[in-house]
């Protein structure tokens, strides 16, 4: 169960949490819902879909991207937010700027997904302040330079001991544990080899403590695998949800909600014998 601002996310089973860029230059879908009709419309597509959350992001974090301003980040996201905040459903933002997660939940938000894990200054009080949910993920190196050669000894234990340490400091800042959310990072600052590690060990993370969210989404070493293009990676991206849903993932964050609902449905059934 994840305490989630006015919500509560149980999480016996695994919950989408479908993706909304609100950028011209996200590495999938940029440019598609940054006018905020669009948006709206995303969001209400994936939540019929079935979609648990939904996670509005108003800066790309692909690999080679550059920073926007902290303005611009707020004028694509708080447009977005206020339109949503009506839905009867928690609202995700993905930031790590502490000014832009203050206004977020005043603009309704229910969960801030932050790629830096709440390391910059004033992040974790921002988040203590409130009753929000919060996903603190691994990354190595910034999204311009983080998949230049990325290196580690043993992957696995480094990512773990980090998370380790930032859920430590969520707790001293007056973050519960239910309200904490921990990513590995797929993609950030990581080889495809070192993805296909963290996957193959996955379960390990349960010893974190918190629920584990993996974002796989058409991501580029789906594309290493299957020699597809961004856009033709519906096919992958399904499978490496199951994967981490069989591995013990609570949360999976994907851009097509539809086909991974069918898939951990049928899945479901066949864990429990129940259709």
């Amino acid at each position: 169960m994840l305490r989630c601002g006015r919500f509560t996310l149980p999480l016996e089973r695994p919950a989408l949490m479908g993706v909304l860029n609100v950028t011209p230059d996200s590495f999938s879908d940029g440019g598609r819902f940054l006018a905020r009709e669009a948006a709206v419309a995303r969001a209400r597509r994936m939540l019929d879909e079935g979609a648990a959350i939904i996670d509005i992001g108003g800066e790309s974090s692909r690999p080679g991207a550059q920073p926007v301003s902290e303005q611009a980040e707020l004028e694509r996201i708080l447009p977005v937010l206020e339109a949503l905040s009506g839905l009867g459903a928690p609202l995700s933002v993905d930031t790590r700027r502490p000014r832009v997660m203050r206004e977020a939940l005043a603009a309704g938000a229910s969960m801030i997904n932050d790629i830096d894990a709440l390391t910059a200054p004033g992040a974790l009080e921002a988040v203590a302040a409130s009753a929000c949910a919060v996903c603190l993920m691994h990354k190595k190196g910034e999204p311009g330079v983080m998949q230049r050669a990325p290196s580690y000894d043993d992957v696995v234990r480094e990512v773990k001991d980090y998370l380790l340490g930032r859920i430590a400091a969520a707790e001293r800042a007056g973050i519960g544990r239910e309200r904490i959310v921990v990513d590995v990072g797929f993609g950030f600052g990581k080889t495809a080899g070192h993805n296909l590690e963290l996957q193959r060990r996955l379960r390990e993370f349960a010893a974190l403590g918190v629920p584990l969210l993996a974002g796989w989404s058409r991501k580029s070493t789906l594309g290493q695998i299957t020699g597809r293009a961004v856009e033709d990676r519906l096919a992958a991206s399904v499978a490496a949800a199951l994967l981490a849903a069989q591995a013990g993932a609570n949360i999976l964050r994907v851009h097509d909600v539809a086909p991974t609902r069918d898939a951990l449905a049928v899945w479901d059934a066949f864990r429990t014998g129940a259709t």
